[in-house]
């Protein structure tokens, strides 16, 4: 498995994205941001926590000897326990985030994805592209309220706030939507697939932030994007996504939480 990734933090910010990969397996995580001023109940904050679930993914991953999901729920027990005793890990504002993992074993590449990162496999040609969408359907009125709202006004900070509270009231609940936090339960809700190695030509795991390509800005399909990839590679690619954040910083021509987001693909050739 050759690895090749990228990841860009938005511009001014600290990456809360995170990826890390060898041979045998590949992890990306996208960190849950919170709304400026708000308080997690976390003293370390998110960067912190994304990269200890993380590594200790990709450690549980490599090993091989048990199922993605179960791999999933004993980083998150890890993390968890790290920070119990310091910080009020089960409240609705802690650290959380987005998981995507692909992982060879034998001559079978495994995946897994649970929240709204992006998996494409691309074999025979063809692009598969599988996402968790679910958070996309909690709290529509706020997030057309925050859509209505100027870019940088007071309106569109309350806004945003009101809409980090509403969805963090569903996090991992039935009926709502499911990410890595504080309850190893969470990787049962994970979406998984396997695929033969020898039908498999690309993979790649990909945070929201670097899917707006297709999901925001339209420029492209599923399809095209793994072809950009293949050409350009990772590093290519979160290039044109800054360009296109940036020639709409109104967010007026494509509506969005943000004009930058964290930014991270993992590129897998077999």
């Amino acid at each position: 498995m050759l690895v090749n990734a990228a990841s860009y933090p938005r511009p001014g910010g600290t990456n809360e994205d995170f990826v890390l990969f060898d041979s045998a397996a590949a992890v990306v995580l996208d960190g849950a941001g919170m709304a400026p001023g708000m308080q997690s109940g976390c003293r370390h904050g998110v960067a912190w926590y994304v990269e200890q679930l993380g590594t200790f993914l990709h450690a549980e991953a490599a090993r091989a000897d048990r199922s993605l999901a179960v791999c999933l729920a004993t980083a998150i027990d890890s993390t968890t326990n790290k920070h119990r005793d310091t910080c009020a890990v089960d409240g609705p504002l802690s650290p959380s985030a987005t998981v995507s993992v692909a992982r060879v074993r034998g001559d079978v590449l495994e995946w897994l994805l649970l929240g709204d990162c992006t998996v494409l496999v691309q074999s025979d040609g063809a692009v598969t592209a599988t996402t968790d969408d679910r958070l996309a359907h909690v709290a529509p009125r706020a997030r057309e309220a925050l859509a209505g709202a100027a870019s940088g006004s007071p309106e569109r900070q309350r806004a945003h706030e009101a809409l980090v509270q509403e969805e963090r009231s569903q996090r991992n609940t039935q009926g709502g939507y499911w990410v890595a936090a504080a309850d190893p339960m969470a990787a049962s809700q994970a979406l998984t697939g396997s695929e033969t190695m020898a039908q498999v030509e690309g993979v790649a795991l990909l945070t929201d932030g670097a899917g707006r390509l297709v999901t925001t800005f339209h420029s492209t399909d599923w399809q095209g994007y793994m072809g950009l990839l293949r050409h350009s590679g990772p590093e290519g690619v979160l290039r044109q996504v800054r360009e296109a954040e940036a020639s709409d910083p109104s967010l007026r021509q494509w509506p969005r939480s943000k004009q930058h987001d964290d930014a991270t693909i993992a590129y897998i050739r077999l």
